[in-house]
C-alpha cells in the first residue's frame, strides 16, 4: 500500500496546471513504463513483445477490480467514445440521455439512431442542466430501455447519484461515461451495466487507454454491432470463416489492442490501486474546497454543487458575462491552466495540487477582483 505522502510526490508537474479535467499530464511511473516497454518491443524477441502484450490483461485485471466485477466483463478501448458507440449502436429502443451532455454521447447517439433506425433518443433538457434522479424519473416512459449519463458533468462538475438512478429506472440498462470520475471519485458503478472512461484524465495514463466494462444485463441485451475480427473467442485469426461474435465483452472488440497504451494504462491503474480510490476522492474534496474558498472570497460565482458526495473534481465558476474575459485573462497572466468554455471557467485540480498552485489561484482572483469595475 503506497501512503499519501509518496503519491502525493509523483505529481511533479510545475505550478499552476489546473486543468485535469481537459488532460493529465503523464506520471512518473507511466513515463518510466512507456518507455521501457518502448525498447523492450524494439527488440524484436517474442519474449520481450509477450511481455508488453500482457499488461493488456493486467490492465482488464485492474478495471475489473476497482469496478468490482471480473476481467470477462471488461475490453480495452482506444477512448471513452469508442466504449460508448459499441453499447450505444447495439441498443434497441428509447434512449434517455441529457441534450446537454458530453458529445460523445450526444454525437454517437445520433448516429446511431440515424444509421440504424433502432434506436430512439428521447431527449432529456432539465433548465439546470443537471441529469438528477427526479428528472429522469419524470421523463421515463414505457419505451424507455436505457439511460445514458455522465458519471461527472463535464460543465458543472455534478456527480451523478448511479445507485439512486438505478432504484429510479428498474430494470433497464444504465450506461455511464465515466472519464471525468474514474479514479477520482469512489463510485458505485455496479448499479451501472455499461461503464466507459479514460485513462488520459484522472488516471494520468495519457491517450488510447480507454476501457470498457459491460455487465450480464449488458452483454444480453446490447449487440455486438461494432464488433471485429478481435471480438472472437480465443486467439487465432479466423481464416476462411466467419464466427459468431463471444459471449463475453471481448465482442465488444474491433482488432489488436495498442500494448503500449495497456501498458500506461496498467501502470496508473496499479498506482491508484495501491493508494486506493477513496483516498483520492477524500483528498480531492479538499482541493475542491480550496478553488471554492477563493472563489467565495473574491465573490466569483460557483455552479459546482458544494456537497462533496455531488462533486467530483471540476469547479465550475460563472462570472457575469462582463467578467469572463477579464477573469481568464488574470488567471492565464499568473500562470495558470484552466478551461475557459461559453462564458464558463472550470478549474479542475488533483490531490496533487500544491499549495503554490492554489496560492496563484487567490493571487489571480485578487488581482481580478480589484480591477472589476462593479
Amino acid at each position: 500500500m503506497t501512503d499519501l505522502d509518496t503519491y502525493l510526490a509523483t505529481f511533479d508537474g510545475e505550478p499552476g496546471y489546473l486543468d485535469w479535467a481537459a488532460f493529465g499530464p503523464l506520471s512518473p511511473a507511466v513515463r518510466a513504463e512507456a518507455q521501457a516497454d518502448t525498447e523492450l518491443l524494439g527488440s524484436g524477441r517474442r519474449t520481450s513483445i509477450e511481455l508488453v502484450n500482457d499488461h493488456a490483461r493486467e490492465a482488464r485485471e485492474l478495471v475489473a477490480g476497482l469496478i468490482g466485477t471480473d476481467a470477462s466483463q471488461v475490453v480495452l478501448q482506444p477512448s471513452t467514445t469508442y466504449g460508448l458507440m459499441q453499447a450505444l449502436y447495439g441498443l434497441a429502443g428509447g434512449l434517455l440521455v441529457g441534450r446537454g451532455e458530453f458529445p460523445s454521447l450526444t454525437v454517437a447517439a445520433t448516429r446511431a439512431s440515424e444509421a440504424l433506425g433502432s434506436v430512439d433518443v428521447q431527449w432529456l433538457e432539465p433548465l439546470d442542466g443537471l441529469i438528477t434522479p427526479e428528472v429522469v424519473r419524470e421523463a421515463l416512459t414505457d419505451d424507455t430501455r436505457a439511460v445514458a449519463v455522465s458519471l461527472v458533468d463535464f460543465r458543472t462538475g455534478y456527480r451523478a447519484d448511479l445507485s439512486a438512478l438505478r432504484d429510479v429506472i428498474g430494470d433497464r440498462l444504465l450506461i455511464v461515461d465515466a472519464i471525468q470520475g474514474f479514479g477520482a471519485v469512489d463510485a458505485d458503478y455496479t448499479a451501472a451495466d455499461v461503464v466507459c472512461s479514460n485513462g488520459y484524465k484522472w488516471l494520468r495514463a495519457g491517450r488510447g487507454t480507454g476501457f470498457a466494462w459491460f455487465g450480464e444485463r449488458a452483454l444480453e441485451r446490447i449487440a455486438p454491432v461494432l464488433s471485429g475480427f478481435g471480438g472472437v473467442e480465443g486467439g487465432d485469426l479466423p481464416l476462411d470463416v466467419v464466427p459468431v461474435p463471444a459471449a463475453s465483452a471481448q465482442a465488444f472488440t474491433v482488432s489488436g489492442i495498442d500494448t503500449l497504451a495497456a501498458a500506461r494504462l496498467a501502470t496508473s491503474l496499479q498506482e491508484l490501486t495501491e493508494i486506493g480510490v477513496a483516498t483520492v476522492e477524500a483528498e480531492l474534496a479538499e482541493r475542491t474546497r480550496d478553488v471554492m474558498f477563493f472563489a467565495d472570497r473574491y465573490e466569483v460565482p460557483v455552479i459546482t454543487p458544494r456537497e462533496p458526495e455531488r462533486r467530483g473534481g471540476i469547479v465550475t465558476l460563472a462570472p457575469a458575462p462582463q467578467d469572463a474575459a477579464p477573469l481568464a485573462a488574470s488567471l492565464a497572466n499568473h500562470g495558470l491552466t484552466v478551461t475557459v468554455r461559453s462564458g464558463l471557467v472550470r478549474v479542475s485540480p488533483h490531490v496533487g495540487t500544491g499549495g503554490d498552485t492554489l496560492r496563484l489561484f487567490g493571487d489571480a482572483l485578487a488581482a481580478f477582483s480589484s480591477a472589476r469595475v462593479w
